[in-house]
Formats: structure tokens, sequence, C-alpha cells
């Protein structure tokens, strides 16, 4: 049965973030060590259940377990595992009287926080708890200022603090107050429509309308009525006579976003309006004059458009006078984390949700990853694993498959590669392969095809010996 005990005394601050949840199956012991933890100013909740224990952890009522785990498999490591497994970023504290060296560094090496001996000294219980509890306290001043630098570092919508977008930003305000015609370039989903958005918010016409049009969803003959309008009767279903976008925007902005995927035909009819600023309905004869700003985007190489003869080059210049290029997020990998927490506040306002963040093997996966689909990519990865997670942080099993799939291939092939003697090259692999056999030398000759003498001898001749990943008083059976 799970108690929760109260303090009995006003928490120094900071003792109130952290409540413990101490697992152990003597009464009386979980009964002393309890009393203890409240003596020393923090809360508790006493279990003799593991798996109330795990259910604690998986919804969020405790960040830190001392476990006495001496009847748990070999030092609890089991337990240990599948406490880390429910929320990786959870501190364990090992208790146990088979205190050995070797125990306590397999135990630190498999993810627990600390290791501590019964019967466990009140001072060291105490550093381990108030170390803990001085942790959250840094990462939630850590996340407050986040927060508070996610609003200074947001533009109209656009989240970034790298150097290159930084400078996006500073060339956005420095055009939006004198612009005519802009060309906005960058990969697909980087975020070309936000870039248009806040140069209209910025300039002189930001209080008329903006109208946006995608060029590459529509057909010749529709865009161009789509853009210019049509009179009644000027094509089969034309029943009555409707402006384009131009004349709705009279006044203000007209983003056309791939404007790349234009015909060269759609091309001399947008160079007209550039040069001009006047447009024809489809149908009519009379000239109508406009006074628009013209945003244009891309994720063509328009230069190259032009030498291949797809591209109109006049059309290009009008356009290219002044050019805004997008860089793509793998080239701004230093604004990922930044643009996680954006997300991670948007889809926990949408969803309902409070995760506070990703757990650290989740963040180095974002932070690998090639992202070709760029922010939208990411966005949606972030959406997703706010629907699907269900612990307090997005863990890599959140991830879509195809990308812990990289985590694994990326642990296999080896992305820090650096050329080796054959000879580190073996120790390297004797010592993997002893990992995974958790120091059981028989079991790591057999896969690795020696007899164990011959895994001795290797061992000793590399000085491994004793090492505690080689685990020398393991078992070898």
């Amino acid at each position: 049965m799970t108690q929760v005990l109260s303090k009995t005394a006003e928490a120094p601050s900071g003792k109130g973030t952290v409540t413990p949840c101490v697992l152990d199956d003597d009464p009386a012991q979980l009964d002393t060590l309890a009393a203890l933890i409240e003596d020393l100013g923090y809360g508790s909740i006493r279990t003799s259940d593991p798996d109330e224990a795990l259910k604690c952890v998986k919804y969020g009522r405790s960040r830190l377990v001392l476990a006495d785990l001496r009847d748990t498999g070999l030092y609890g490591y089991d337990f240990l595992d599948r406490v880390l497994r429910t929320d990786p970023g959870v501190h364990v504290i090992v208790m146990t009287r088979d205190y050995t060296l070797e125990s306590a560094l397999e135990a630190i090496r498999r993810g627990a926080s600390d290791f501590l001996p019964k019967p466990v000294d009140r001072s060291r219980l105490k550093r381990a708890l108030d170390e803990v509890s001085a942790l959250y306290d840094q990462r939630r001043r850590v996340r407050a200022l986040e927060e508070q630098l996610l609003k200074d570092l947001e533009f109209h919508g656009i989240v970034g603090k790298s150097p290159a977008m930084l400078e996006v930003f500073d060339f956005a305000r420095k055009v939006a107050r004198h612009y005519t015609n802009v060309l906005v370039v960058g990969q697909t989903g980087t975020g070309k429509e936000l870039v248009a958005r806040a140069i209209h918010q910025l300039s002189p016409v930001s209080s008329q309308r903006l109208a946006v049009c995608n060029c590459s969803a529509l057909v010749d003959t529709l865009l161009e009525s789509q853009l210019f309008g049509h009179v009644r009767g000027s094509f089969t279903g034309a029943t009555d006579t409707r402006p384009g976008l131009f004349e709705y925007a009279n006044g203000g902005t007209v983003f056309l976003d791939e404007i790349g995927e234009t015909s060269l035909a759609m091309q001399a009819k947008l160079l007209r309006v550039i040069q001009n600023r006047e447009i024809q309905r489809v149908g009519s004869p009379e000239v109508k004059q406009i006074n628009i700003h013209l945003i244009a985007a891309t994720n063509r190489d328009l230069r190259a458009e032009v030498l291949a003869g797809r591209f109109r080059e006049d059309l290009f210049y009008r356009l290219s006078s002044i050019q805004i290029r997008i860089p793509p997020l793998s080239e701004r990998t230093e604004d990922i984390p930044l643009l996680v927490q954006f997300f991670l506040k948007k889809y926990n306002e949408a969803y309902a949700k409070k995760i506070p963040g990703l757990s650290r093997r989740a963040q180095a996966v974002l932070l690998h990853h090639p992202w070709p689909g760029n922010v939208r990519e990411l966005e949606n990865v972030i959406s997703s694993a706010c629907i699907t997670a269900t612990g307090d942080f997005i863990d890599l099993g959140d991830l879509p498959e195809h990308m812990q799939h990289q985590q694994v291939a990326r642990a296999g092939s080896g992305d820090d590669w650096q050329p080796l003697s054959l000879e580190e090259v073996r120790k390297i692999h004797i010592q993997r392969v002893l990992d995974m056999c958790q120091g059981n030398r028989l079991r790591a000759a057999h896969i690795l095809g020696i007899g164990r003498t011959s895994l001795y001898r290797y061992l000793k001749r590399d000085g491994a010996a004793e090492r505690p990943g080689t685990h020398a008083g393991a078992p070898t059976e």
C-alpha cells in the first residue's frame, strides 16, 4: 500500500519540488527511512510494491526513487532498467546492505544517480536529496529563462537564434519599409510563407489585405483566373464576373508561393503586373491599374532555371532585386532546441498536455537527424510525439519509427569513426561484448568465438582484467 508523508516543518527553498518515492520490502525499514526523509524537510511516498513505485514515476508523482533492491535480480538492475525506460529523466538512488565498489559502479553505469549502503547515513542521504532538489530547482530556473528567451527570439511567429536566422530577421525588418517586390528563396518547409507574412506585417500596408496564392497547386487557366479574375462567359463554367487576387489585395500585398512552378506564358503576364502594375481580367479588354506589394517565393534555383530556359530572365531580375534566403534547418541546428520548445508549447496547449521537454536520447536523435523536410518536418514530429507520449518527457519510442532506426544504425556504424589499429579495434570490441554480457566472461568468449583462457589473456594484456566493466568478480558460468 502506498502512503504519502507530508512535511512537518517548513522546508527550505527548493525541497518542495522533490517528493522521493521510497521502495523497501521491510515495513520497519520503510517507516524509519520515510521518517528520516521527513525530518530532513522532504515529503515522501512510501511503498513496498515495485509496480506501485513504477506507477508513481509513470504518472509524474515522483521524479526521485530511493529503492532497496537487494531481492530484485542482480542488485535490482531489472527494476532500475524498468524505471529508466518509464522515465529516462527520473533519478534513482539504489540502497543495499550488499555494498561493493563493483556493484556501485555497475548501478551508476546503468543509470542510477547514487548508491547508498545500508544503514543509510543521515548526512550522506541529506547530501543526495539536496543535490537532486538543487538540480530540479536549476532546471526550473533554466526553463523559465528559456521561456523568456523564446519570447524575445520570436519574430512574428518565426523562431531562431542562429546567426543566419537573426540576419534574416534583420534584413526583413529593413526591406519591409521600402519594398515593392521581394523574392524569398528556401527549401520546402523552411518557413517562406511565415517570412512573407512577417514582411507584410512590418510594411506600411500592414493594415491592408494579404492575398496568398500557391502557384504550383493550379493549372495555368485556373491560376490566371485566380490571380487576374474573369468576366462572365469568358470560359466554360464562368457564370459570373469575379475579381482576382490582385484586385482583392489592391493597396495591400500579394504572396505568390512557388513561383518557379509557373509556365513561361504565365510568367509573361506576371512580368506585366510587376512592370506596369496593371492587370486584365480573363475575357475582358479593360486594363485596371493596381497598387500592390508583391512577395514571391520559390524552392528552386531560379538562376539555373533561367539558364535552362524554364524561367524568364527579365522576370527573375525584376523579382530578385531584393532577395531573402531562408537557410535549411540542417544549417542552423542550434535553433532545434528553441524550435522544439516553441512547438511543445504550441501542442501542449492544443492537446491539453504538460510535457516539459524531451529525454536526452530523444534530443540526440533530433540533433543528428538531417531534416530533409526542415522546420515543417520537425513540427510534425513534435506534434505526433505530443499525442503519443505517455510519460512526462518525449522519449525515443515517441519519435517516428524511421528516426528510431536511424539511432540504432548510427550506434552500430559509429558516426565518431576514426582510424584505429587492429589491436585497438579488438580491444574495443571485446569490451563491448563484455558489457553486453554484463561481465559474464564465459558467455562473452562464446560470442567472440575464442576460449575463455584466450579471453583472460587478452584482458590481462589490455590491462582490463580488473576494470569495473569486465567484472573480475562476476560469475563465469
